[in-house]
């Protein structure tokens, strides 16, 4: 415990700054799951090519609460919120929720934003006998033995728009909203288990 408070004490004495590890270049927090590492790869690319350090979070959650917290603290100043499957996980239950403030923050700063749909056609669970009675007759998809995928429903597909567009209307900042329209994943799309264009 001694050696744990020494070196924390060390750290906030000696704290160097957040933006000098990027050597200040203007810092663009974006999310990705595996389901949308396409997207965030190719914009991530074009990001770095015309100046821009990218923070990538992975977003079961955490991380997309990790990401905004940096946007709170000054650190992250532009958002590229390609993966915002964390409101499916809010609105239908699922493990990994970001709670319900989530796609606020860039907005109430009045930071620029380009936000779309990735991962909304998924709700996350853990092990298939983790999802709730409830949902055990819905559209289920086995990623992994560690992880089961449900399919959003029309209805809840509809009330997420509704829910994201209530958000981003509210923002002070510069705001683009992309809306794919052939899916919402790599699984949602012609061919994958969870296509369904309705």
């Amino acid at each position: 415990l001694g050696n744990a408070a020494a070196a924390m004490a060390g750290m906030a004495r000696h704290y160097a700054g957040f933006e000098a590890r990027f050597g200040g270049k203007p810092c663009v927090g974006a999310t990705m799951f595996g389901v949308t590492t396409p997207c965030v790869t190719v914009a991530r690319e074009f990001l770095e090519d015309h100046g821009y350090e990218v923070l990538v979070f992975h977003a079961p959650g955490v991380g997309g609460m990790s990401m905004e917290a940096l946007m709170r603290s000054g650190h992250i100043t532009g958002v590229l919120d390609v993966t915002t499957a964390e409101l499916a996980d809010e609105l239908a239950g699922g493990v990994l929720a970001a709670g319900p403030d989530r796609l606020e923050v860039a907005g109430a700063l009045g930071l620029p934003q380009v936000v779309t749909l990735g991962g909304l056609d998924i709700v996350n669970f853990g092990p298939s006998d983790t999802v709730p009675e409830r949902h055990r007759e819905r559209h289920l998809y086995r990623h992994n033995p560690a992880v089961t995928l449900m399919r959003t429903t029309r209805a809840e597909c509809a009330e997420l728009g509704r829910r994201i567009a209530a958000k981003l209307n509210r923002a002070a900042g510069p705001l683009t909203v992309f809306i794919p329209r052939r899916g919402l994943s790599s699984i949602g799309t012609v061919g994958g288990v969870f296509h369904d264009p309705s």
